[in-house]
C-alpha cells in the first residue's frame, strides 16, 4: 500500500468518500482501509493515532511510518487512485493553507452536521461500551 486511511466507519459522508476510493482502487490495495471506530482498532498498530486523535480530523499513514494530516491525505488517497489531479492545486500557497483552514471546520462540526452527538459525547459513549 501506499498509504493507510484512518476513517470513521460510522460517518456516513465519510462512508460515501471511502466507498468511492475502494472501487477506484480496484483492487490493486495501494490504499489500506482502517475503520478508527471498529471494536478492534488499535492505535498500537496504527502510528500510535489514538481513537480520539482519527475522530478530530483524519490521518493517514505511510509506509515509513510517516503520519500526514488534512488535506494531505486526500492528496495522496486521490493521487493513489488516479485522481491526484482533483487536490493539485491544493500543493500551491496560499491555496494549501486556506484548503487546510476549511477541512478544519468541516473536521470540527462533521459529527454534528451528519446527524451524530459531539466529539465528547461520543468518546464517553466509546469508552462506556468497552
Amino acid at each position: 500500500w501506499e498509504i493507510k486511511m484512518l476513517y470513521d466507519g460510522g460517518c456516513p459522508l465519510c462512508m460515501r468518500e471511502v466507498n468511492m476510493l475502494k472501487r477506484r482502487d480496484e483492487g490493486k490495495g495501494k490504499i489500506y482501509f482502517v475503520d478508527v471506530d471498529a471494536p478492534d482498532y488499535r492505535p498500537e498498530d496504527n502510528a500510535g493515532i489514538s481513537y480520539e486523535q482519527a475522530m478530530e480530523s483524519i490521518h493517514g499513514i505511510l509506509p515509513d511510518q510517516r503520519v500526514v494530516t488534512n488535506v494531505e491525505v486526500f492528496r495522496r488517497l486521490y493521487d493513489a487512485v488516479g485522481l491526484g489531479w482533483v487536490y493539485a492545486i491544493t500543493k500551491v500557497q496560499p491555496i494549501g493553507r486556506m484548503a487546510d483552514w476549511v477541512y478544519g471546520i468541516w473536521a470540527k462540526y462533521r459529527l454534528p452536521i451528519t446527524g451524530r452527538p459531539d466529539l465528547e459525547v461520543v468518546l464517553q459513549q466509546k469508552k462506556t461500551c468497552k
